[in-house]
C-alpha cells in the first residue's frame, strides 16, 4: 500500500518508552498530534536493538561508532536522498507495517547530510516524487527520530489499535526496569510505527 493510497494519515508523536532489562520485549507508546484534548494512543512493541537505539536518541547519548540505523540514516544522506518522514500504512495478521518516505537522489532541496533533525530542511515534494521502502515500524521510528522526521499512521490503522488508556495497560507481571519520559523531545524542525488486542508480532 503506499501513501496516495491511504485516504488519511495522522500525525503521531513519541510520549513514553519503557524499557524492561529481563525482556526481549521493550515497548513505546505513540499518541495522535494534532491538538486534540483526548488524544488517540496505542504501545508499540518493539525489540531490544530499536528500544536502545530510541533510549539513545531521546537521551542524546553518542555512541564512539555508528550504529545500525545511525549507518542507514548516514547511508540515505550519502545517497543523495533525505528521511522525509515514516507512515505506519497498514495491519495485517496482527502485524503493523511501516513506509520510510524519501527523496529521490539528488533531488532540490536536499540540507547537508549528518545525523540529527538538522538533517532536514525545505519543504516536502509532491508525493508522486518521493520514493517509499517498506520498513518494520521499530526500525522506522527509530530512524525518524534520529532524522527529526514526521511520522503518521492511515486512520484505519489507528482507529484498530486505538486505546484511550495507552499508558496504563502493560500487563500487572512486568516488572519495570526503566521509565524514560522523552517529552523534552521537541516536533521536527521543518514540520512542527503497536499494538492490538493481541500483541502485534514486531520483533
Amino acid at each position: 500500500m503506499s501513501s496516495s493510497e491511504t485516504h488519511s494519515l495522522v500525525p503521531l508523536r513519541l510520549v513514553r518508552v519503557v524499557v524492561r532489562e529481563t525482556s526481549s520485549q521493550q515497548w513505546i507508546f505513540l499518541e495522535e498530534d494534532n491538538g486534540s484534548e483526548e488524544p488517540r494512543g496505542f504501545p508499540i512493541v518493539i525489540g531490544s536493538g530499536e528500544a536502545t537505539e530510541i533510549h539513545r536518541v531521546v537521551n542524546d547519548i553518542p555512541s564512539e561508532r555508528p550504529m545500525t540505523h545511525q549507518l542507514t540514516l548516514s547511508a540515505i544522506h550519502a545517497l543523495g536522498s533525505r528521511l522525509l518522514g515514516v507512515d505506519v500504512v497498514d495491519l495485517r495478521a496482527n502485524t503493523f507495517y511501516a513506509q520510510l518516505r524519501l527523496t529521490p537522489p539528488g533531488s532540490s532541496g536536499l540540507g547537508s547530510s549528518g545525523l540529527g533533525s538538522s538533517g532536514l530542511g525545505g519543504s516536502d515534494p509532491d508525493d508522486t516524487d518521493e520514493i517509499l521502502v517498506d520498513a518494520r515500524p521499530s526500525d522506522a521510528l527509530a530512524l525518524a527520530l534520529r532524522a527529526g522526521a514526521r511520522i503518521r499512521i492511515a486512520e484505519s490503522v489507528l482507529e484498530q489499535v486505538r486505546t484511550d488508556k495507552s499508558q496504563d495497560i502493560l500487563p500487572d507481571d512486568a516488572p519495570l526496569e526503566i521509565d524514560i519520559d522523552p517529552s523534552e523531545l521537541g516536533p521536527p524542525e521543518e514540520e512542527t510505527g503497536e499494538e492490538s488486542d493481541e500483541e502485534p508480532d514486531e520483533l
